[in-house]
């Protein structure tokens, strides 16, 4: 990742948000042209996301201008192997875009816990041509439950880095979580991460004023409370932002990096993306 891919946020016209300082530049990638999410995979989404809110926190797959912002760091690469964990991956529309951005010789890990998305995964025809070049791995369950996520919480992990990530992508719906579980994540991908390494993950525009007029004093307290954690996270680590006008709902994509190493280094460091306001889940 290097400082020309920071760079503020185009604001359609009409504009009805301030685009943030800072930004994750699509254009690092090409766009991917993928169909708008329907059909099967549409419906698919909205009857999961129905069924179980808490843990899916969408009700559409990720269109592709936030999909092309979340994998930025997959393709801002250095000239070796990388390893990839996608956490949260849905039906997979970042997956796929994952898969065709790595090269053979990667390493990508995805993780769902709903097992109707992994059974999606692990019948998806691009990604089962693409899996065997990428050691692409499936895992059913949450990503604490990981083997190399126990063994980086115990202290046990190896030195040597292997079975550390040098990029994660995360799908998980932060605010519809307690607290402490969202700084245990938070923890967690850094330790995963080997230094340098880098995190995107994603928040929905004006869900806290939503929340605010459909949830109670304690449910609205606790979605406060995870919104402060994240930008605290934001202003520690982070490096830029792009907000995704034209997903549905509107989305803002936040790029961050690990204590330590040089991995994407930026001559003069990056740009904040703790100051970026009103993103909330």
């Amino acid at each position: 990742m290097t400082t020309d891919q920071l760079h503020p946020d185009p604001v359609p016209d009409p504009a009805p948000h301030p685009a943030p300082a800072a930004a994750v530049r699509p254009d690092a990638l090409p766009v991917p042209h993928e169909p708008r999410p329907g059909g099967g995979e549409g419906w698919f989404f909205l009857s999961e996301a129905l069924r179980t809110f808490r843990l899916t926190g969408a009700v559409a797959p990720s269109g592709a201008d936030l999909v092309n912002a979340l994998v930025v760091p997959a393709a801002s690469r250095p000239d070796r192997p990388i390893s990839v964990l996608e956490v949260g991956a849905g039906t997979g529309a970042v997956t796929r875009r994952l898969a065709r951005v790595l090269r053979a010789g990667d390493r990508l890990h995805a993780v769902e816990s709903n097992p109707r998305f992994v059974q999606r995964l692990r019948t998806d025809p691009e990604l089962a041509r693409r899996g065997p070049e990428l050691g692409l791995r499936v895992s059913e369950c949450r990503v604490q439950d990981l083997p190399e996520s126990r063994a980086a919480e115990s202290g046990a992990g190896p030195d040597d880095g292997s079975g550390r990530y040098d990029v994660i992508v995360s799908g998980l719906p932060f605010t519809n979580f307690e607290p402490v579980e969202v700084q245990r994540v938070l923890d967690l991908y850094l330790r995963l991460l080997v230094p340098g390494g880098e995190l995107t993950y994603f928040s929905y525009l004006g869900t806290s004023a939503a929340r605010l007029l459909t949830s109670g004093p304690r449910r609205g307290a606790r979605h406060r409370a995870v919104v402060r954690l994240l930008r605290r996270f934001e202003r520690e680590y982070g490096l830029g932002s792009r907000t995704a006008w034209r997903n549905v709902p509107p989305a803002r994509a936040y790029l961050l990096r690990a204590p330590g190493g040089h991995r994407h280094a930026a001559a003069g460091g990056g740009a904040s993306a703790g100051g970026a306001p009103g993103a909330a889940r």
